[in-house]
Order: C-alpha cells, then structure tokens, then sequence
C-alpha cells in the first residue's frame, strides 16, 4: 500500500494564506449511504485525498456538486472551487456521454450569471483530464520525468476572457495552480521541485507552442483582459 503524501497542496497553501477554497465532488453526500448514487462519487478523482492530512480537511473543504449549485445560487462561493461531476456526468464514454458534461457544465456557468455580482469577479475553467485516445501530432514539452502528455481542451468563460481566440501557451494541470498563486500573490510555490517554479513560456513566433525557455509551463493569465475591462 503507498502512503498518503505529506506534500502539500495548493489548498494548504491557502488556507495558510486564510483564502477561502473547496472541493465539490459529484455523489460526495451519498457516498456510502443508502442512497441510489451511493458510489457515484470519484475518491480517486480527488488529489486531496492523497495527503496524510486529508481527514483534517474534510470538514471545512469537500463539498458535494449539489452545494456548489446552492453557493452558486447564493453568492456564498470561496475563493478557489474545483468542481468534478460523478461518473453519469463526467464524459467518461464507459458511464457517460459528452453531451451530459456539457450539460453539467453549461449548468455551472449559468447559475454563476445569474448573480452580477458574484459573475462580475468570476472565473471559470472547464477542462478534461485526457485526450480521448485520439491520435496527436502536437508537440510534447520534457518538462519533467512524466512530461506532460496529449493536449487537451480547456475553455475560459469570464467577464474577463478575451474571448473568441485560441491561445497557443503552452499551458496544463499544474497552469491553474501558478493562476491561483499569481491572482492571489501567493509568492510561493508548492515545493521546490513542483511544476508551478517553472516560468511562463517565451514563445516563438514562428512555433508559438514550443516555448523557447523549456521547460516552461504558462499560468493561464494570456486568456484574461484584467487591466481593460470595466
């Protein structure tokens, strides 16, 4: 049996900093019930259940998808939210369809509209955690051991999205991190050897996706207008 990781995580580093965050799982109320969507819930999905301290957590930062519908509804959001639907809403073509994530999706991004206030400071990320299978021919970046595999979609939805362009920053899971800690000036990184102490990428004009600086991970902040919106 491997052992749960000491190394901390983004939430920890928030909560060091008293930033507000959560962990919305889809199934989380139900798991273990008697409840017909008792094992919906994904413990696997969750990167947080992988620390020693995640016990301690629970409490005050894992949610099911059912409470983010209602912070939604009521302003009452944290800081930081990650949201990952349960396997009939996922994607997933073994327990789900691609129309259902969208669904699940689109639900979220409306509900965060339909509270000015709360759309007018929001930022949403929808994103896979895989390729699909499909075959591509973009370049993968060494960034490390693993590297960083396939590309995926990612989509921004913002007030303060560009909006209607495709960046091609070389950018992956670990970018939402260095967005948090850069949007909330963390100034600190998860460990001394994590990806967010990679800079952003340089990149060429001529091969915008292969950063001239490698190994360079972005950190997702060429998606947003921050300094023209009003």
């Amino acid at each position: 049996m491997v052992p749960a990781t000491t190394q901390r995580s983004i939430g920890d580093v928030l909560s060091a900093h008293n930033i507000t965050w959560k962990y919305y799982g889809g199934g989380f109320n139900a798991d273990g019930t008697a409840s017909p969507f008792n094992g919906s819930y994904c413990n696997i999905c969750n990167p947080f259940e992988y620390q020693s301290n995640y016990p301690g957590v629970v409490a005050d930062h894992m949610r099911d998808v059912t409470d983010l519908f209602t912070d939604l509804k009521n302003g009452t959001l944290p800081a930081v939210s990650y949201a990952k639907p349960d396997g009939t809403m996922d994607g997933h073509p073994a327990s789900s369809k691609w129309t259902l994530f969208e669904a699940f999706a689109k639900n979220i991004i409306e509900l965060a509209q339909s509270n000015p206030k709360q759309w007018a400071e929001t930022a949403i990320f929808v994103t896979v955690d895989e390729g699909g299978g499909y075959y591509d021919s973009g370049f993968i970046q060494p960034v490390d051991f693993f590297g960083t595999g396939p590309r995926i979609p990612m989509i921004a939805v913002s007030p303060f999205s560009t909006g209607g362009i495709v960046s091609h920053a070389y950018n992956e899971h670990s970018s939402f991190v260095k967005f948090v800690e850069r949007n909330w000036r963390l100034d600190t990184t998860l460990s001394f050897r994590s990806r967010d102490n990679l800079p952003n990428p340089d990149r060429d004009g001529d091969n915008s996706y292969v950063p001239r600086n490698m190994p360079a991970i972005g950190d997702l902040f060429d998606l947003f207008d921050f300094h023209g919106h009003n």
